[in-house]
């Protein structure tokens, strides 16, 4: 009892076509086809009704998938990069600054309300984007940016105050 799949061969390729201009590598294009696919169906199974134009909204969707694959991809490099500089001995020799500091980090979160440490974890740890948090806690997009800006506060002045940073 198979459902017939929301996209045609043309749509597909517009798909296709899109992520690769939007710079998604020849690997991951599956997936962001499979994705395009997925949004289609979530649509309709929560009652909404199809996009007129069903060619044109795969387009923006895809579209957006390769901007988000760039997004995450600065965030990774970005990561990288300060895990590098922790790992570098800058004043210390050692890795005894890098290790204070993960034990701080995690005492930090321990100590925020619930709510917050949840939008941290998911946002920095998961990489999941403000969007996604959003969607998937049911809360407004601003409820959770106002969480990670109040939580990610309260971490820098614990950090501050314990002289980590």
């Amino acid at each position: 009892m198979g459902e017939a799949d929301p996209l045609d061969v043309a749509q597909e390729r517009r798909v296709r076509a899109v992520l690769a201009l939007g710079g998604v590598p020849q690997a991951d294009l599956p997936d962001g086809v499979q994705q395009v696919r997925l949004r289609l169906l979530e649509r309709a199974a929560s009652g909404r009704e199809a996009p007129r134009d069903v060619s044109a909204w795969a387009a923006v969707v895809a579209s957006n998938l390769a901007m988000d694959w760039h997004r995450a991809k600065r965030r990774q490099e970005r990561l990288g990069e300060r895990l590098a500089a922790l790992r570098q001995p800058a004043e210390h020799p050692s890795g005894e600054d890098s290790s204070v500091l993960s034990v701080a980090v995690a005492q930090g979160l321990d100590e925020l309300p619930d709510a917050q440490r949840q939008v941290v974890v998911l946002r920095f740890y998961a990489d999941l984007p403000v969007r996604s948090i959003a969607e998937q806690l049911g809360v407004p997009e601003g409820t959770v940016k106002s969480r990670l800006h109040t939580a990610v506060r309260a971490l820098r002045v614990r950090l501050h105050e314990d002289e980590v940073v």
